[in-house]
């Protein structure tokens, strides 16, 4: 048997270890650059091991905490109400679609894969969810236009459903008088939770990542993001570097830096998470490579 193969069980744990490595490695060099001082990133550039050690970039973050927390919190909210407000929505969607007795089931499966190939354009989609839905400038421009339901999700889940769900399941419910809400909450539900989370997954790192959102549909900083109040931060450092460079001034601002110390603040919430939902999403990640 393969299991009992030493040097391919070996070799393979060494093989998972450079893998491992390999994935760690930008991380660790993103961190380290951010404690690393301005002068030494400018002449020696990104290393594991900085001649000089520097947390300038994090005391210049720190200056702004109180803005800082503040669209970590708008970023906290958006995510959760957006995540939640994606998956009930694509769940209703999903399981309709999944039934092969739906009227009209092939005509809104192309409708919804048409979405996919093409859209509106941004003047258009603006213009609607500005002019018609006035939605700019209120917490709804962060959680509403491109990311509230996503076709690919949509398709992903009802293949799911299709794939782990049998009809007789289903069938033996109706029999026993269950209404389609039961089967939903009691049968369907339950059995997807794999998916349910990769959904999740997927647009919580969405929703958190979004910048484009807040640019297009705010006109003022007071309902910025995590994203684009860092965006905001690295434009006003290289703002005063540019101030600074010509005068008398020693105080050097640490733009590449504070630039890898944003990046740091800003994917470390979405490391926190994975673990939780790393199981489910291996699950309903590789839905359909194994059929029985």
């Amino acid at each position: 048997m393969i299991t009992r193969n030493k040097p391919f069980i070996a070799f393979m744990y060494v093989l998972m270890a450079l893998l491992t490595i390999a994935c760690l490695f930008p991380f660790l060099l993103l961190f380290m650059s951010s404690i690393t001082s301005e002068a030494t990133l400018a002449v020696n550039g990104y290393s594991l091991l900085p001649e000089e050690f520097s947390l300038d970039a994090y005391r210049f973050l720190w200056t702004t905490r109180k803005n800082l927390l503040h669209s970590l919190g708008i970023s906290v909210f958006v995510t959760t109400v957006g995540v939640i407000a994606n998956v009930t929505l694509t769940t209703l969607f999903a399981y309709p679609l999944s039934r092969k007795d739906l009227p009209g089931r092939n005509a809104i499966s192309l409708f919804l894969f048409f979405t996919m190939l093409f859209n509106g354009g941004m003047v258009p989609t603006y213009m609607v969810y500005a002019n018609y839905l006035h939605i700019k400038n209120t917490i709804w421009a962060l959680i509403v236009p491109y990311l509230l339901m996503n076709a690919f999700y949509i398709i992903t889940m009802r293949t799911y459903i299709n794939s782990n769900i049998a009809d007789e399941v289903i069938e033996a419910a109706k029999i026993d008088g269950a209404s389609e809400v039961q089967i939903l909450t009691r049968i369907v539900l339950p059995l997807s939770r794999p998916i349910i989370a990769t959904i999740a997954l997927l647009a919580m790192i969405g929703y958190w990542n979004n910048w484009t959102n807040g640019v297009y549909f705010l006109s003022s900083d007071e309902l910025y993001g995590i994203q684009n109040f860092l965006n905001e931060v690295i434009s006003n450092a290289v703002f005063l570097a540019s101030k600074t460079s010509g005068s008398t001034m020693t105080v050097q601002i640490p733009t590449v830096a504070v630039r890898m110390a944003i990046a740091v603040v800003a994917v470390l919430p979405v490391l926190i998470a994975y673990p939780f939902f790393q199981k489910s999403f291996v699950k309903g990640i590789t839905l359909g490579s194994v059929k029985g």
